[in-house]
């Protein structure tokens, strides 16, 4: 890989090419707001707050804005991270994002750092909590069975199963709803199930202490996934610690 150096907030660093600025900036410590960027799939700039001023000696003063987590940085690269042009930029994207969701706690903490007392915009009435960010629906599409997805058009965009209706291939996992940056995918779990996008699933007692662990749908599929038992899945993750602690006390001796 071969180095690079760019120029962060006016912070000499190194880089490689073809790294994007993104990682570059959360590597060296540098806060850039995002809602739809997730270490486990492909960035997309979906949510635009990670724009970034970006500029060149050769560009004799010009620059531009550029979303850092699709930027990929290259030697001699000037980024300002969080210039007036940079934060007013930020703020009018939150606005928006508020007029959709106003109830959103998170992107009011986000709103609050841009100085947003309420948004410029006519607020959505029945606005939800989703930004329409996509994490969701590319973690599941990527990595799990590809139960949800963007459905209709405009306005009336939202994140769902096919023609909302109990989809086969929903498995219960919750990849979803705890990797969605504005809690936005509701679910419960009462005793021994689990129920999400209309859904509800059995969960499997653990092995060892009882408690619930994974749906059997989503043993099942593991299991396929991985070549093992269904079994050896059912375990909850407090027993799977003292389970390694106690094959790790053993083999020290």
């Amino acid at each position: 890989m071969t180095p690079t150096r760019i120029s962060i907030d006016g912070r000499r660093v190194e880089a490689t090419v073809g790294e994007y600025l993104l990682a570059v900036a959360k590597r060296e410590g540098v806060h850039i707001p995002t809602l739809c960027h997730h270490e486990a799939v492909e960035p997309t700039g979906a949510c635009r707050l990670c724009l970034v001023e970006v500029t060149r000696p050769q560009w004799k003063g010009w620059s531009k804005l550029v979303t850092a987590c699709l930027y990929p940085v290259e030697e001699g690269l000037s980024v300002r991270t969080n210039s007036e042009r940079v934060r007013k930029t930020r703020k009018e994207v939150l606005e928006l994002l508020l007029a959709r969701s106003p109830g959103s706690k998170e992107l009011w903490a986000l709103g609050r750092e841009y100085g947003i007392v309420e948004p410029r915009y006519k607020v959505e009435e029945l606005g939800d909590n989703c930004t329409l960010c996509d994490v969701c629906t590319r973690i599941c599409q990527d990595l799990v069975t590809g139960a949800i997805s963007r459905v209709n058009r405009g306005v009336r965009k939202v994140v769902s199963t096919p023609f909302a209706e109990v989809s086969d291939a929903c498995i219960g996992c919750l990849a979803c709803a705890r990797s969605c940056p504005t809690r936005a995918i509701p679910f419960s779990e009462t005793g021994g199930t689990r129920t999400i996008w209309g859904k509800t699933f059995e969960l499997v007692p653990c092995s060892s202490c009882g408690d619930p662990t994974v749906t059997r749908e989503q043993a099942a599929w593991l299991a396929g996934r991985q070549g093992v038992e269904e079994a050896d899945l059912c375990i909850c993750d407090r027993c799977k610690v003292v389970k390694s602690a106690l094959v790790h006390r053993g083999a020290g001796r």
